[in-house]
């Protein structure tokens, strides 16, 4: 029985100081620092009078109650930086870069870390944008565009030299900053790019119009070879198709030729059979005449040389009526083929000597209508003038002559004037009979009558000044008013 509370108890003691072990020992991790605070400890490197310390990547006893322990995270972390800056040209800038930083691994930096961030640890990424953004906007001030977009590394190594001494009081290394974007709002780059972008443009456009010319030159090239090769292909068509126009015409030639030839060979071969025959027939004779009767051998043998010599005779007759028959045809081909070349040549002929003689004839027509109109009115000219003359001195020699001349050839025209007075009067009272007729008729006629003295005086003042008459003009002044005087 006491056995076993002994061994109950000193069990109970093992699981007490197990627990109690577990409760005092802390394990630091390896992205993590254990600050632990309570009792006075000196720490290599520090300064005296830390009263804390720092354990990392190992384990450590810590009294409950007397010390207290507190984990530093060393991970990494990051900040964006967006900071608004002036350069040295005065030339607002907008700068968009990253930093990635961490407390540094030694103890001196975790010891000034947990100073200053220990309970704000989600802090430091707000305060190195503040380190980061000041010490970006002094060196950037410093520098124009064109050394920030040519030498970004410059600018990135002067901001790190810049954070070093800041970064360090902090504990914090900074392992990468990077300078992303820098954005021009007033189109300061954009304005710089514009030349360059220009030149390569041109350069684009340059090199896009040789190779079009090179294309074009290589395609004008192609094209020359292809006319070439078409027209030696239809050259050489051409040969082989004179060629075969040659020897169709040949064989058209041929067929002709041939077949009188054939005809030729036939009379021959007739005259050979005919011959043959012959001669059999007089062999026949012979063999059957001669045994029956020697007397009449002379007479049967003498017609049938007769009959052989007759058909000799006849079928040489034949190869030569049909030999002159193809010569003939032959020529009747020439002459007929010669016939219609000197037919269509005369023809031509006549039609163009036809035309010219048309042409000829109109034109000899047409001069001579022309001769003639202008005789024509040079005659009328000379006559009308000779006409005007003739007056003209008539008028100069005897002007009561031609007065009365003109005045008999116009009396009735007069009388006709002077009776018209009385065309509108419906009715007429007559006093004193025949006299009161008389005198009436009388008056009407002087009036006719009276345009004599005017007639006189108008033919003077012409004779004093002759003026040239124009047979178009218009007519002469008129008599009294009533009848024109003018000369057919």
């Amino acid at each position: 029985m006491a056995i076993g509370v002994v061994a109950g108890i000193a069990l109970a003691a093992i699981v007490a100081l197990i627990g109690l072990f577990k409760l005092m020992w802390r394990v630091a991790e390896p992205n993590e620092a254990l600050v632990i605070s309570g009792s006075t400890h000196k720490t290599e490197g520090l300064g005296e009078g830390m009263g804390f310390r720092i354990v990392t990547g190992r384990g450590t006893l810590v009294i409950p109650g007397v010390q207290a322990v507190r984990k530093l995270s060393l991970d990494l972390n990051e900040t964006q930086l967006v900071v608004d800056c002036v350069t040295h040209q005065g030339i607002p800038l907008r700068v968009k870069g990253v930093v990635i930083f961490k407390i540094g691994d030694d103890l001196v930096s975790i010891a000034n870390a947990a100073r200053r961030f220990l309970d704000q640890q989600k802090m430091m990424p707000e305060r190195v944008h503040i380190v980061f953004a000041g010490h970006l906007r002094s060196i950037v001030g410093g520098l124009t565009v064109e050394d920030m977009i040519r030498d970004r590394e410059k600018l990135t190594g002067q901001t790190r030299a810049a954070c070093g001494t800041e970064m360090e009081k902090l504990g914090l290394i900074v392992d990468s900053l990077q300078i992303h974007e820098i954005e021009d709002p007033t189109g300061y780059i954009k304005n710089l790019a514009m030349p360059h972008a220009a030149a390569v443009q041109r350069d684009a456009r340059i090199a896009q119009a040789e190779a079009n010319r090179l294309a074009t030159e290589a395609e004008q090239t192609a094209l020359a070879r292809m006319a070439e090769a078409t027209r030696d292909s239809e050259i050489l068509q051409a040969g082989y198709q004179a060629e075969r126009d040659k020897a169709a015409a040949t064989a058209r030639q041929a067929g002709p030729l041939s077949e009188a030839a054939a005809r030729q060979e036939v009379v021959v071969q007739e005259t050979r059979v005919a011959e043959l025959e012959a001669h059999r027939r007089e062999q026949q004779l012979q063999a059957d005449v001669r045994k029956p009767a020697d007397a009449k051998a002379y007479e049967t043998r003498t017609r049938a040389e007769a009959e052989r010599d007759a058909r000799i005779s006849a079928a040489q007759a034949k190869a030569k009526e049909t030999e002159l028959a193809a010569a003939a045809e032959a020529t009747r081909v020439k002459t007929a083929a010669t016939a219609d070349a000197a037919a269509t040549e005369a023809r031509g002929l006549a039609a163009a000597t036809a035309t010219r003689a048309t042409g000829e004839a109109e034109a000899a027509a047409t001069q001579a209508r022309g001769l003639a109109e202008a005789a024509s009115a040079k005659a009328r000219g000379l006559a009308e003038a000779e006409a005007i003359k003739a007056r003209a001195a008539a008028l100069a020699e005897n002007q009561e002559a031609v007065v009365a001349q003109q005045l008999a050839e116009n009396w009735p025209a007069i009388v006709e004037a002077g009776a018209g007075a009385f065309g509108n009067v419906e009715h007429m009272v007559l006093l004193n009979g025949a006299e009161g007729m008389s005198e009436m008729f009388a008056k009407a006629l002087s009036m006719g009558g009276a345009g004599l003295g005017v007639a006189r005086q108008l033919l003077a003042s012409m004779s004093q000044s002759p003026a040239p008459a124009d047979p178009a003009g218009p007519p002469a002044p008129s008599l009294n008013g009533r009848v024109p005087i003018h000369e057919e």
